[in-house]
């Protein structure tokens, strides 16, 4: 009878070592959460910290929360966490051969965080890609192309290769190349692109204006144009320009030369 007793009072004892260890996990997953999103809220606050940063650590204290919550509650359930640690250290060993790239993605991420080559809505080119940058999170950076495709990139093949910030300054310079007929006026040519130019109330002018012969081509004569803009006019300065060009030039007798062939037909007879 007593042993049926101490029986019976171990499985009470194990059945409620289960039940506080579900408890602890539960309750500290929910606690988790909250400390990582108010340490979020407090990052977001301070104006020097960046949104990106933000989000990035947030996941990091979420993660570290979670291990010592899921390492109280085994400890609860009386597991040894000295030979865990040694088994988990082990399977971290054969789980990091295994996940080399992911493992690859997040030592990337973080690199990404700690340098910020970009932040959160800036414009790039990276890895192939062209878009807005929407997210950066531990193993992925997720685009937004310019016709609303989301591209999920992983940190790796970013950090690889060459980024390009496209807006991260607040001016760039719009370059076109115009080619005009051998036959043309070069000076008239000159001075309707440069009236052209400063005509646009969006160039900016201090920064100067180049129109200036840049080539001896095959068949045109070609000329170079540079002005500087906001870069966020950058795209409508250029469009504009490259049309009005063609209009004002098919007014003023101006030719755009275009590729062309002569066929020549002899009738031996």
């Amino acid at each position: 009878m007593n042993s049926v007793e101490t029986v019976s009072d171990m499985i009470g004892l194990y059945a409620l070592n289960v039940a506080i260890a579900i408890v602890i996990f539960v309750v500290g997953k929910w606690l988790a959460r909250k400390i990582a999103d108010f340490a979020n809220k407090m990052m977001l606050k301070n104006s020097k910290v960046d949104a990106t940063l933000a989000n990035f650590l947030d996941d990091i204290i979420y993660y570290v929360l979670i291990v010592i919550v899921v390492l109280t509650a085994l400890k609860q359930l009386g597991v040894d966490t000295t030979s865990f640690f040694a088994i988990l250290g082990a399977a971290g060993l054969a789980i990091g051969l295994a996940l080399k790239d992911s493992l690859g993605n997040l030592a990337s991420g973080v690199m990404i965080i700690l340098f910020r080559p970009f932040n959160v809505g800036d414009f790039i080119n990276a890895a192939g890609v062209t878009g807005k940058v929407e997210e950066v999170s531990i193993f992925n950076t997720i685009l937004i192309t310019p016709d609303n495709q989301k591209i999920i990139v992983p940190n790796g093949s970013i950090s690889s290769g060459s980024i390009t910030n496209i807006n991260a300054k607040p001016e760039r310079r719009v370059d076109l190349l115009v080619g005009i007929s051998y036959d043309d006026d070069i000076k008239k040519a000159k001075n309707i692109l440069t009236s052209l130019v400063e005509a646009d109330e969006r160039v900016l002018k201090d920064k100067g204006i180049t129109v200036a012969v840049s080539e001896l081509a095959d068949s045109s004569v070609n000329f170079v144009v540079r002005a500087w803009v906001k870069t966020a006019d950058y795209w409508d300065v250029k469009f504009d320009l490259t049309e009005n060009v063609k209009v004002t030039f098919d007014k003023e007798g101006i030719t755009i030369p275009y590729p062309q062939q002569d066929v020549h037909h002899h009738n031996n007879d």
